[in-house]
């Protein structure tokens, strides 16, 4: 048998190109849970580096067959890992050039870093966020920003019937954010802090934890509370144009969560 050098490459059909005859297009196709390094901005004009997990999509005709799953791969190994609301319509771009499509589609999940002090002590520790973008690009544009912001709520009802105490529980809050301008992630967080009972720490001490225990105590919060001052925080900055929220508290002695969702489009 002659060596592979010498051996003639036959072409390779390509089937995604091929015609179907089924007359359906689709809406998006493409890949899904791709972990792939990224850093993201912060306020400070720093770069944090975090692992992303991307969803990469774009619309197919209705007489191809397929599209070609290693070009999404192709595109996000081009870019220079930098991701958010500047970089992310040239990624689309790419993606519908690449693959021949009307519009492309990005969504990606990282956790998110802040070094947080505690409130009396200022004992300094790492506190992740669950956050992402979501961008369309073609005849329709749009890009949100996705975050998830752990809480603590305290039940007023607890509060008002018990002699001693009140049961409080994490809340996590999730939004979906479309700004009008640039809006900061570590904005958003500052601003789902402030509308539950107490926000959480990495590192309390106990001057700390005797703070924040009372911070809750005056400040109850209903699941009803908390997703009506996120929604009013929202309504007060120019910043956002609409929004999704979310709020699950993980209560402490129901053997349930309690859930709220509030969404809502400003008017211009």
């Amino acid at each position: 048998m002659p060596p592979h050098s010498t051996m003639k490459t036959a072409a390779l059909v390509d089937v995604q190109s091929s015609p179907d005859d089924r007359d359906i297009a689709i809406d998006r196709v493409g890949v899904r849970n791709v972990r792939y390094p990224m850093h993201v901005r912060n306020k400070d004009n720093g770069l944090q580096h975090t692992v992303g997990t991307f969803t990469l999509t774009v619309d197919l005709p209705k007489h191809y067959k397929g599209t070609h799953m290693s070009r999404f791969l192709e595109v996000l190994s081009q870019h220079n890992h930098d991701l958010g609301p500047e970089t992310i319509p040239g990624i689309l771009k790419r993606l519908r050039e690449r693959l021949d499509a009307d519009s492309a589609h990005l969504e990606v999940r990282f956790t998110f870093f802040r070094e947080k002090a505690a409130p009396v002590t200022g004992g300094k520790g790492m506190m992740g966020y669950e956050c992402g973008f979501s961008a369309t690009g073609g005849a329709v544009n749009d890009f949100e920003l996705l975050l998830t912001v752990p809480v603590t709520t305290l039940c007023p009802c607890s509060k008002e019937i018990a002699s001693r105490g009140a049961h409080n529980q994490r809340g996590y809050v999730s939004v979906r954010v479309r700004p009008t301008a640039l809006l900061w992630l570590e904005d958003v967080i500052d601003l789902i802090e402030a509308c539950g009972s107490a926000p959480l720490y990495p590192l309390l001490k106990r001057p700390d934890e005797k703070f924040v225990t009372e911070q809750a105590y005056d400040n109850p919060r209903f699941v009803e509370d908390l997703v009506r001052e996120v929604s009013a925080a929202f309504d007060n900055d120019p910043r956002v144009a609409s929004y999704e929220i979310e709020v699950e508290n993980h209560e402490s002695i129901h053997d349930h969560n309690a859930y709220a969702r509030l969404a809502r489009a400003k008017a211009r």
